[in-house]
């Protein structure tokens, strides 16, 4: 936002407004004085809370560019991140960049512009909630909190995975990985085709960004934008996560992440490579592993397609014991269904993820871990998979259940190997 400095000088000359915030910068000694770390982190998140907006630290309040010492641009950028990081909850990422603005007399003077784009999530300040109500913060109000959390998790008029990715741009999404969705009849711009898989929407002034879909399906590490959208892999010595005398309890431990197609790919690896496998000699020798390959691979398909990927700081959890797997998706059971219910009924918080989830074609070298074509089946089957082919091998039906309200754990037993 007012990328070109002519622009921004001529914004500072009107003064604040929704968009922009000046701050005077001064030092005793070595420490920054003001702004107050508290008033700094509560303007920063009031803008994030809002359309997103620009801080500009060095100017005084009567618009006056007083600018920053030289040797104390390293200090104040320091001070700024460590607040975006340390006194805002869930954390703030903006664009920090320094600049020279010139002052009344026509010096040219460095400030720093801190680059605020409106976020997915609601941020929490030492303030409070707080949004931007022309030139200052405010405190929302309950019923606005509410409708401002509605929007930015599970949305009802938009869902989360249409909501369009501030600072993500078209280029971030890869060629390779949008164009295999398109087909081969139709000559779509990249523009309109990214809009029909609804991986690009228009933001509140018309400018097309990327969805959280698309960031998830079309980029190399969605973590550039979701932090947290990636799968954590561990192996464990034992049944337990704990050390064994001088033994290392970890086996192995992998953070997976890329396209969704891929980290279940890449996850259901990583099981492969970790589990045991006994070898029967019984009517010809054939393998006998820990767990069904197939409702491993289908387990890790719904956590991907179904998690709550609003929920800040909350990612995929996959661990692998001696005795079980257990696998950890973020968020409540959608909609109205139970544990209980889980194999009759389907309910999808993520349609456009699940689409093309099922659109997404699996390479013919990974065809042996689900037996179709496609990432996904539509139809629903996959709990129903995951309890039969789990009960067929080990015996014992696989568990779902809630943990803490914010969790869908399921634990896969291992079959027992002689």
């Amino acid at each position: 936002m007012f990328d070109n400095p002519v622009d921004l000088i001529e914004k500072i000359r009107l003064g604040e407004d929704t968009f922009l915030e000046l701050k005077e910068v001064r030092f005793a000694g070595s420490k920054v004085t003001a702004p107050h770390r508290d008033s700094l982190a509560d303007e920063l998140a009031a803008l994030a809370n809002s359309r997103g907006g620009v801080c500009v630290l060095g100017v005084d309040d009567s618009r006056e560019v007083v600018g920053i010492a030289l040797n104390r641009l390293d200090a104040v950028e320091d001070f700024v991140r460590e607040i975006c990081v340390s006194s805002i909850t869930p954390p703030l990422a903006p664009a920090i960049e320094r600049l020279s603005l010139p002052s009344s007399t026509g010096e040219m003077l460095p400030v720093i512009k801190v680059d605020v784009p409106s976020s997915l999530f609601v941020h929490r300040s030492p303030g409070g909630y707080l949004h931007r109500v022309g030139s200052a913060k405010r405190e929302m109000a309950p019923d606005y909190l509410a409708r401002l959390f509605q929007q930015r998790s599970q949305a009802r008029i938009i869902r989360f995975d249409e909501q369009p990715v501030p600072g993500a741009t078209l280029d971030d999404l890869k060629p390779q990985l949008w164009q295999r969705f398109a087909s081969a009849r139709v000559n779509d711009s990249r523009e309109v085709l990214l809009d029909k898989l609804a991986m690009a929407r228009p933001d509140s002034d018309g400018v097309l960004h990327p969805t959280i879909t698309g960031v998830l399906m079309a980029t190399d590490d969605p973590r550039r934008w979701l932090p947290n959208a990636f799968i954590q892999a561990v192996a464990y010595r034992g049944t337990e996560i704990r050390p064994q005398g001088d033994q290392a309890y970890q086996l192995d431990a992998q953070d997976i992440t890329g396209p969704l197609d891929q980290q279940v790919l890449t996850a259901c690896h990583f099981v492969r490579k970790n589990m045991r496998v006994a070898a029967s000699k019984q009517e010809g020798r054939h393998d006998l592993p820990q767990f069904d390959l197939t409702a491993v691979f289908e387990a890790l398909v719904n956590a991907v397609a179904h998690r709550d990927y609003a929920i800040y700081g909350a990612k995929i959890r996959l661990r692998l014991f001696a005795d079980r797997l257990e696998l950890y998706s973020p968020g409540m059971i959608p909609n109205t269904m139970t544990v209980d219910s889980l194999p009759y009924r389907q309910a999808a918080r993520n349609e456009e993820i699940t689409s093309l989830l099922a659109k997404c074609s699996l390479p013919e070298s990974e065809r042996g871990f689900s037996g179709r074509s496609a990432m996904m089946d539509k139809r629903g089957e996959g709990v129903q998979i995951i309890l039969d082919l789990t009960e067929k091998l080990a015996g014992i039906r696989p568990i779902y259940r809630l943990v803490d309200e914010s969790e869908l754990l399921l634990v896969i037993p291992a079959a027992a190997l002689a």
